[in-house]
C-alpha cells in the first residue's frame, strides 16, 4: 500500500480527503448511470477478447519460430525457445473499453525478426492459424507513419503493429518483458519507436495514478461526455483517448483519495481553468538512452506554438496534443465551462449525471452554415486511402479558415460520413463529385435500384447571414467563380463506371460579429492544392470538393432517431403585416442578392 504521504505527479495533492458518504453515494449513481448507458460490455465479450489474444499470442510466437527456422536453421535452442509478445494498449490496456471497442495491439519480437518478415509472414499465419472464418477485412499498411495490419477477428477490430526489440536475441518467458524499460529502446529506427510508444505510454498511465479503479471508472465518463459533445478525435484535432486518460490521470493525482464521483466533478473544475499553454505532466521529464527529440518549448520554437500540451509520461516525451487549432480549442473550453456548471448542479442534486452526457446540438442548432470536404473515388480500395489522407488534413484546412477574421470559429465535425451512390453517367458522376445525394445506395453491396436516396444535401448558392440574424451580403468567392486561373488544373471527369464512394466531413461555420464579406477561395485552392500534390493522389480514381451546406440542407443521415432537422422560417402571411402595428410594418431592406460560398467542383488541384 502507498505511502499517504507519497505525492502522485510533478506536484503535491490539492487535498488528500477522504471521500463523504455523499460523494461516495453520488459515484454509485455515476456508476449505474454508466450502465445504463451501455459503457461497459457483458463478460461473454470480454471473454472473447481473451480468446482473442490468446490467439495472437499462440500466433506470435509461431511467427517467430519460423523466422528463426529461417534465419538459423541449425539454432535448435534459438527455434526451441523462440517467442513473441503480445501488448495491448489503448482503452483496452487501460480497462475503459465498452461494446464496439476495438484492440490495439503489439506484438514484440526479438532483434533478428524485422518489419519485412513481420509483413511477409504475419498476414499469411492470421489466416493459417486463425479458426475458419475468424479473420476478416484483412489490411497490411506497410508505408504507414505506424505500420500496421487492421482486421477482424470475431467481429472485434484489431489494430496490430510490431516492433521487434534490438537489444534482446531472446524473450523471457511470457509476462515478463517490461517495456516501460528505457533500455528496450536502443538500436530500433523511429517506426519501432513511435510501435513502442502507445504501450509504454498507457503503462505509464496506469502506473502513475493512486487509485487505478477509481481512474478508470471517472475515465469512462469523462470518454463517453467527451463522445457525446463530439470533441473526440486525434486526427480532427480534438483530443483523442490517450489525451483525455492523462487529464484524468492528472486530477487523480491531484486527488489521490477522492471518489470517482468528485475525480469528475473536480476535472472540469481544474481543466476550465488550466493556464494554457502550461502543458498537463503526470511526471517529470526522464533522461533516456536515446539522442532524440523531447518536448521541450525552450529549446525548439515549434513546440512553443502548441495551445493545449499534454505530454506523454513515457520517455522520449511527447506533445500528444499538437493537432489542436484555436477553434477546436475554443469549443473545448466552452464544453469544459458547461460540464462544469452541470456537474455543479449534480452534486448539488438539482440534475443528474444523465443530464452531463446529452448528445451535442451540432447538427441540430449550433449553426447556420457548413463546409462539406468531400472525398471522392472510384474504387473502394483506392476510397480507404484516399479519404483517410484527406481526413489527416481536415485540421489543416481548419487552421487556414479560423484565421480569416470574418470567421470566429470553424469547427470541425469529430467524425465523417461514408456514402456509397450509383450513377449511370458522366452528369451524375459530376453532380455526386459536388455534393448531390440523389444517386445515394443505402449500402455497398446493394443492387437494388429502388434503394437510390433522392435526397439533396448542398445548397451551391447560400446567403449567409452574420450571427445577429440580420442579412449581410458576404461576398463568399469560390475557386469556381475563377477559372480562367484554375481551369488548366481540372482533369476530365472520367467514366466511372455505376459506384462512386464519398466520404464527407462537415466544418461548422460562426461567422464573427459584424461580418459582411467571406471570401474562402485562397483557403479552399490552397487545401486542394496541398492534397492534389500528395504522391499517392491518382486524378483519374481520387476527386475532392469543398461546398457549402445550409442547415435546412443538412443530408437526413447526419440526424439519429429522434432529432429534429432545421428548418426554413415560415414567411409572415399577408394578414399578419396588415394587422401589424405601424412600428413593426416598417419597409424592410431591400433583399441582397445571396452570394454562394461555391467552393468548388474542381478537383483537387
Amino acid at each position: 500500500m502507498e505511502n499517504s504521504e507519497q505525492t502522485w505527479g510533478i506536484t503535491p495533492p490539492i487535498s488528500s480527503a477522504l471521500p463523504t458518504a455523499a460523494e461516495t453515494h453520488s459515484t454509485h449513481l455515476l456508476l449505474e448511470e454508466l450502465r445504463r448507458q451501455n459503457t461497459f460490455e457483458s463478460a461473454n465479450e470480454t471473454k472473447k477478447r481473451e480468446r482473442v489474444l490468446a490467439d495472437l499470442q499462440r500466433i506470435a510466437d509461431e511467427f517467430v519460430r519460423r523466422v528463426a527456422r529461417e534465419k538459423e536453421p541449425q539454432n535448435e535452442v534459438l527455434i526451441r525457445d523462440a517467442r513473441g509478445e503480445v501488448f495491448t494498449y489503448g482503452s483496452y490496456c487501460l480497462g475503459v473499453y465498452g461494446p464496439g471497442s476495438d484492440i490495439d495491439t503489439l506484438v514484440t519480437a526479438p532483434r533478428y525478426v524485422t518489419r519485412d518478415d513481420y509483413f511477409k509472414h504475419f498476414p499469411s499465419l492470421l489466416q493459417e492459424m486463425a479458426p475458419k472464418g475468424a479473420v476478416t477485412d484483412l489490411t497490411a499498411v506497410e508505408d504507414a507513419f505506424v505500420p500496421i495490419i487492421k482486421f477482424e477477428y470475431w467481429g472485434i477490430s484489431i489494430d496490430l503493429i510490431f516492433s521487434r526489440i534490438a537489444t534482446l536475441k531472446q524473450f523471457p518467458p511470457h509476462g515478463q518483458l517490461n517495456l516501460t524499460n528505457n533500455e528496450y529502446l536502443r538500436g530500433l529506427d523511429d517506426r519501432e519507436l513511435r510501435s513502442l510508444n502507445g504501450t509504454r505510454v498507457t503503462r505509464e498511465i496506469l502506473n502513475l495514478v493512486p487509485e487505478q479503479s477509481t481512474f478508470r471508472l471517472a475515465l469512462r465518463a469523462i470518454k463517453l461526455w467527451a463522445q457525446r459533445r463530439a470533441i473526440y478525435a486525434n486526427i480532427i484535432g480534438f483530443p483523442g483517448g490517450v489525451v483525455w486518460a492523462m487529464m484524468v490521470a492528472r486530477v487523480c493525482q491531484l486527488y489521490p483519495k477522492a471518489a470517482s464521483g468528485t475525480i469528475v466533478t473536480k476535472f472540469f473544475q481544474i481543466m476550465k481553468s488550466w493556464h494554457w499553454p502550461q502543458p498537463v505532466q503526470l511526471k517529470r521529464m526522464d533522461e533516456g538512452p536515446l539522442n532524440v527529440r523531447v518536448w521541450n518549448p525552450k529549446i525548439y520554437k515549434s513546440d512553443s506554438y502548441h495551445l493545449m500540451p499534454v505530454i506523454t509520461p513515457a520517455y522520449p516525451q511527447m506533445c500528444a496534443t499538437f493537432n489542436i487549432t484555436q477553434s477546436t480549442m475554443a469549443i473545448i473550453q466552452r464544453e469544459l465551462e458547461r460540464g462544469f456548471d452541470l456537474t455543479n448542479k449534480i452534486r448539488d442534486g438539482k440534475l443528474e449525471w444523465k443530464d452531463l452526457f446529452v448528445k451535442h446540438t451540432f447538427f441540430t442548432a449550433d449553426h447556420r452554415y457548413y463546409l462539406a470536404v468531400i472525398a471522392t473515388s472510384t474504387t473502394k480500395e483506392s476510397h480507404k486511402i484516399w479519404s483517410g489522407f484527406v481526413e489527416s488534413k481536415v485540421r489543416v484546412l481548419v487552421g487556414e479558415i479560423e484565421r480569416i477574421p470574418s470567421i470566429a470559429i470553424a469547427r470541425p465535425f469529430n467524425k465523417g460520413y461514408e456514402r456509397v451512390h450509383r450513377v449511370k453517367n458522366d452528369q451524375e458522376t459530376e453532380e455526386v463529385q459536388n455534393g448531390s445525394l440523389a444517386y445515394r445506395i443505402q449500402d455497398d453491396d446493394s443492387e437494388d435500384d429502388s434503394k437510390v436516396h433522392k435526397e439533396n444535401g448542398v445548397e451551391p448558392k447560400t446567403e449567409v447571414k452574420a450571427e445577429n440574424g440580420e442579412p449581410s451580403n458576404p461576398d463568399i468567392k469560390s475557386d469556381s467563380e475563377n477559372q480562367n486561373a484554375d481551369i488548366e488544373n481540372i482533369p476530365e471527369v472520367p467514366s466511372l463506371g455505376t459506384k462512386i464512394y464519398t466520404t464527407t466531413h462537415y466544418v461548422g461555420l460562426e461567422l464573427a460579429e459584424g461580418a459582411k464579406s467571406l471570401d474562402l477561395s485562397f483557403q479552399v485552392n490552397a487545401f486542394k492544392t496541398m492534397c492534389a500534390q500528395w504522391e499517392k493522389y491518382q486524378a483519374n480514381l481520387n476527386y475532392l470538393s469543398i461546398q457549402t451546406v445550409k442547415n435546412t440542407n443538412l443530408p437526413d443521415d447526419v440526424f439519429e432517431a429522434g432529432e429534429v432537422k432545421p428548418t426554413r422560417p415560415l414567411k409572415k402571411t399577408a394578414a399578419l403585416k396588415r394587422n401589424a402595428s405601424s412600428e413593426d410594418n416598417a419597409r424592410p431592406a431591400k433583399r441582397p442578392q445571396p452570394s454562394a460560398l461555391q467552393t468548388s467542383a474542381a478537383a483537387a488541384g
